[in-house]
């Protein structure tokens, strides 16, 4: 796909019928780097075909893993053979989570390059978090100025407190502590459901995990993993993209095999908008034809949404919960507490006719319903990009959204998904 490729969107259409959410792109990326902690094959199912697991599988292969793809969304690694002892820059920077490899090429190596990783500019990104946890474990790092190697020597065991619940330090940590001498304690860990995930397969492979799902992880450490057979999740915050899509101009959205334990945390936001939803079995619906009216506190006092750490509710869904606000009735306040750039895309929502209020870089207030009229856009990040598509479809007239590469690196075939539901978008591919 070419950087200059854009959507162009016919909005105010109705859409109705069944949409399937893709794997969850947060768990596969991970999934991936795992697949070195062992020489033996590991079967990875449902892997989202796009441009972030594209770069994580190019990653591995360029490391020297035998990656093959069984069949649609199924891949096989074999890490028999770790040929190089560095990541490729090229294929580091496109995308953040090539970090991920750092644990595995530890204890594959045992001393790696710090990769210049990439990923959404929504603001702040630390990684010291990595480096806390892996010199805990007994890491050396060592900063030349021009290059910043990392060497486990002599690793241990041992009880820490990460500073920040980061979801890729946590499954680091993990990952590098599995085969690690001893046990690891890891205290303020992010337990998110691909965090959660992560262990269970870890586990699945010898690995020893305990307190999966909570914010103290214990490990027992192991002298070898074996391979596996993994099938990744439905995307929890596809699904809630899709539940903001349906809600916002749908006829009648069935969102199949969405359903797990998981998006009780994602409800409750929802049900704050006045969205209507349905689940059936593991099927979620959501009626059409809505008019959402936001639920006031008690008092009369204007509500809020706000994202934390999980078990709160998810910063990925920040920008989605924006755009369904501007259609529905009331006010909220939207508090984005994690990254700082998130919600600049508002600016965007703004000039569409939206009644958004930029309060500081953290806090947006929202005034709805809204009538948004159609503009041309560009996506910032992932998400952001999935919420200007929502309000393009919303828009009555022709959106063109350009810079779609961002969308692309989260939804799997989101125009051709959206096009079984009846949307008007057009992928215009520039040569």
């Amino acid at each position: 796909m070419a950087n200059n490729d854009y959507f162009q969107v016919t909005g105010g259409k109705k859409l109705a019928g069944t949409i399937v959410p893709s794997g969850n792109k947060n768990e596969a990326l991970p999934a991936i780097a795992a697949a070195l902690l062992t020489e033996e094959e590991v079967v990875i199912e449902n892997i989202p075909d796009i441009l972030d697991t594209r770069h994580m599988i190019d990653i591995a292969a360029d490391l020297g893993v035998k990656v093959k793809k069984i069949s649609g969304n199924d891949y096989s690694f074999k890490a028999w053979k770790i040929t190089k002892d560095r990541l490729d820059t090229a294929l580091s920077s496109a995308i953040r989570s090539s970090l991920l490899f750092l644990a595995p090429m530890l204890l594959r190596k045992g001393t790696v390059p710090l990769p210049l990783s990439g990923g959404d500019k929504i603001g702040k990104r630390r990684i010291d978090s990595h480096l806390f946890a892996f010199e805990k474990l007994g890491v050396t790092i060592n900063d030349a100025g021009s290059e910043c190697v990392l060497t486990a020597k002599k690793l241990k065991g041992t009880d820490f407190l990460l500073d920040e619940a980061s979801v890729m330090a946590t499954e680091n940590a993990v990952m590098l502590a599995v085969l690690t001498p001893g046990t690891t304690s890891i205290y303020n860990a992010a337990c998110e459901p691909h965090v959660q995930n992560l262990c269970i397969m870890l586990n699945n492979m010898g690995a020893v995990i305990s307190g999966i799902g909570t914010n103290r992880i214990v490990i027992k450490g192991v002298k070898k993993l074996h391979g596996t057979r993994h099938r990744i999740l439905p995307d929890h915050i596809e699904t809630g993209s899709f539940m903001g899509l349906a809600a916002v101009i749908g006829g009648g959205v069935t969102i199949k095999g969405a359903y797990t334990p998981h998006m009780e945390i994602i409800f409750p936001a929802f049900r704050k908008l006045g969205i209507e939803y349905k689940v059936t079995g593991n099927d979620i619906f959501i009626p059409g034809n809505q008019k959402p009216r936001i639920e006031e506190d008690f008092g009369g006092s204007i509500p809020s949404i706000s994202d934390q750490p999980w078990p709160s509710f998810p910063a990925d869904l920040t920008s989605i919960m924006v755009v369904a606000a501007v259609f529905s009735k009331g006010t909220i306040i939207i508090h984005e507490k994690m990254f700082e750039g998130r919600l600049f895309f508002v600016d965007s929502l703004i000039r569409m006719g939206a009644k958004v209020v930029l309060c500081d870089p953290h806090r947006v207030v929202v005034s709805g319903p809204g009538r948004l009229k159609p503009t041309e856009l560009s996506s910032p990040d992932i998400r952001a990009g999935m919420a200007l598509l929502i309000a393009a479809l919303a828009a009555k007239g022709t959106t063109v959204i350009k810079n779609i590469k961002q969308i692309d690196r989260g939804y799997q075939d989101i125009d051709l998904k959206l096009k079984g539901l009846g949307a008007g978008i057009t992928r215009i591919v520039k040569d």
